[in-house]
């Protein structure tokens, strides 16, 4: 092979494996399907935690999976109530148990969740300038919603990190700017 062809073929491989490179990185997840909200019945849909109800005849997209997970995976942090009437529903699906607002614990967007393969672990949330650790205990459906069972809410997004209010207090956020939040997350 002479240096004209080596540098070709150094050159080639080299763009192929750029061009792989930016397709793990640039890596998405696209919505599967959409589900058509409905009105909750009176009374059953709990807006505590600027919770959101469905709405009649409006479309909500849902997510199979998430983006892929790395040493600061970017997501929102929402805010969500794992205490016995509060607005995350029913009893976390890692323990079937209710958890205190004062314990830091986070339900993930579904494909993070995965399957529960993160159910009792810690995370590592970084956000507002500092880092707190949360226990899993529980799924944010990115599947489904919209029914009894997820208390009339809408899927959630792919990239949520549902808190305690443990967990914003842990990161310093002022109660007023509580309920979304650009952070990053690690397993710890």
């Amino acid at each position: 092979m002479n240096s004209f062809s080596s540098k070709c073929l150094g050159s080639l491989l080299f763009a192929l494996l750029a061009m792989s490179c930016m397709e793990v990185q640039g890596q998405s997840c696209r919505p599967s399907g959409r589900i058509r909200g409905k009105n909750p019945p009176p009374g059953q849909c709990n807006t505590g935690d600027d919770s959101d109800c469905c709405k009649n005849g409006q479309m909500y997209p849902i997510y199979k999976c998430s983006p892929p997970v790395s040493g600061h995976t970017r997501a929102h942090l929402t805010l969500n109530s794992f205490a016995k009437g509060g607005d995350g529903g029913g009893p976390s699906e890692c323990d079937n148990h209710y958890h205190s607002d004062d314990t830091p614990v986070v339900a993930l967007s579904t494909g993070w969740f995965d399957n529960m393969s993160r159910c009792h672990r810690n995370i590592k949330i970084y956000g507002n300038g500092r880092s707190t650790q949360a226990m899993v205990v529980d799924e944010c459906d990115s599947t489904m919603g919209c029914d009894e069972e997820h208390d009339y809410q809408p899927p959630c997004d792919n990239d949520i990190v549902d808190a305690s209010r443990a967990v914003w207090e842990a990161l310093g956020v002022p109660k007023d700017n509580w309920g979304w939040l650009d952070i990053t997350w690690s397993d710890a």
